[in-house]
């Protein structure tokens, strides 16, 4: 098993998040030595969500007002429909997002979360999937939208569904153990 002690991970979430695809990462990243933080608008909890049936409440850890992307190794962003959806009008949210870009650390995102990723103009000539339904979105910004189960370019790490999440556990464990990626940083620009 890869080692992430000594690394921090924001996963960036709101209401709406799909359950599975924050909770099974998550535990995946912690089994690995990694110390996770729920990063989000709201400052006490969020809903989650089992397809389209509500799922449990978790706790936010650091309101997004006050968090700061340079305090993290790595951040992960779980899909849902809602969640993706509330994140990407937040000016804030996608402003942390970059900052992770910026800086050329490894970003995962699975499902409906490249929508994140587009308003923050992240996925232009990349090299990326998603959930199937918004791949015209992902090429509409630019993006190489490819149907595999997990896909990394330099340092970003995507996935399409649940089902995927065996795979994307794993090539997000083995970016976020390599660290910082220029090509990461050169992509952002």
């Amino acid at each position: 098993m890869q080692n992430l002690a000594n690394k921090r991970v924001a996963i960036l979430a709101a209401d709406g998040f799909e359950q599975v695809e924050l909770e099974e990462p998550r535990k995946a990243l912690e089994n690995a030595g990694a110390t996770t933080e729920i990063v989000s608008p709201s400052s006490d909890k969020i809903q989650g969500m089992n397809n389209d049936e509500k799922g449990d409440s978790l706790a936010v850890d650091v309101a997004l007002d006050k968090a700061n992307a340079n305090d993290y190794d790595a951040l992960l962003i779980p899909g849902g429909l809602i969640n993706p959806d509330t994140l990407r009008t937040n000016k804030r949210a996608l402003a942390f997002v970059r900052g992770f870009f910026e800086a050329g650390k490894p970003v995962a995102a699975i499902c409906h979360a490249p929508w994140v990723l587009i308003d923050a103009d992240l996925v232009r000539g990349r090299i990326l999937t998603s959930w199937p339904a918004i791949k015209t979105d992902v090429q509409n910004a630019g993006g190489n939208w490819v149907d595999r189960e997990v896909v990394v370019d330099n340092g970003l790490v995507t996935s399409r569904k649940p089902d995927d999440i065996p795979a994307f556990n794993a090539k997000m464990i083995e970016e976020f153990c390599e660290g910082i990626h220029a090509g990461q940083s050169a992509a952002a620009a």
